[in-house]
């Protein structure tokens, strides 16, 4: 099989008309000039073809499969090959080999039930001042149960990602999550127990509730947060 290094793998990078389109991953060299999603040797305003991709892919979300569907052309010379970028224990290897789901898919799908209760919480927060009926004040008290038994779970399924694609690297995105999703949990545990010992805080006006719809929204401004630097991880700003 044919041997590129890097220099020769640049050239192509999708730029010239009627010219293949190749990339690298892994120490292996495919041809993606049929691919809709390599159109111009760009993929997803992110990735550019004509160089080893192998550390950008790792962070996608899909694994290697992907790469049976085009052809594989050559390899990259030994003595370009990229080291290692992280190695996992075998068993956890093994087990995301077997079901490459885990490996990405479970924080997404946990995430947005965070967001969606977090701002349920105030929203019909907001519909019971405006109205007076305490019927959407219970609602959000159930919301903000709901927000509590989901965040732990997106929490650790964002922990397993960032240890599985990212290698634990200290990203500062990723960074800026962490610590913003401790505070979501701190105040959201807060607001419970404010609610619980004080059934009628929507109902009393004063510094108190004051306070605690300041709390509320402070919620929905860290989820908002979370959301923004989780969405750069995967679709970054376009630099111009």
């Amino acid at each position: 099989m044919k041997e590129f290094d890097l220099d020769e793998l640049a050239s192509f990078n999708g730029q010239e008309p009627g010219k293949p389109v190749y990339l690298a991953r892994d120490g292996n060299v495919y041809d993606v000039s049929g691919s809709k999603l390599w159109k111009g040797g760009n993929h997803m305003r992110r990735h550019q073809a004509g160089n080893d991709l192998s550390a950008e892919l790792a962070a996608a979300p899909h694994g290697v499969e992907v790469f049976e569907r085009v052809t594989q052309v050559g390899v990259i010379k030994a003595r370009s090959a990229p080291a290692p970028i992280a190695t996992l224990p075998p068993w956890l290897e093994g087990l995301l080999a077997r079901v490459p789901f885990l490996a990405r898919h479970p924080h997404p799908m946990l995430v947005h039930y965070p967001i969606v209760f977090t701002f349920s919480v105030l929203g019909f927060t907001l519909l019971a001042l405006v109205t007076g009926n305490p019927g959407f004040g219970t609602t959000a008290l159930h919301c903000l149960v709901a927000l509590l038994l989901f965040l732990p779970l997106a929490m650790a399924t964002g922990f397993s990602t960032w240890w599985i694609n990212y290698q634990a690297r200290p990203i500062r995105p990723v960074m800026i999550k962490f610590w913003c999703s401790l505070l979501l949990l701190m105040g959201a545990t807060v607001l419970l127990i404010w609610r619980l010992q004080v059934p009628e805080i929507l109902s009393q006006p004063g510094p108190a509730r004051l306070g605690y719809l300041f709390l509320v929204g402070s919620l929905a401004v860290l989820v908002s947060v979370i959301g923004w630097f989780g969405a750069m991880l995967t679709f970054p700003l376009e630099k111009k």
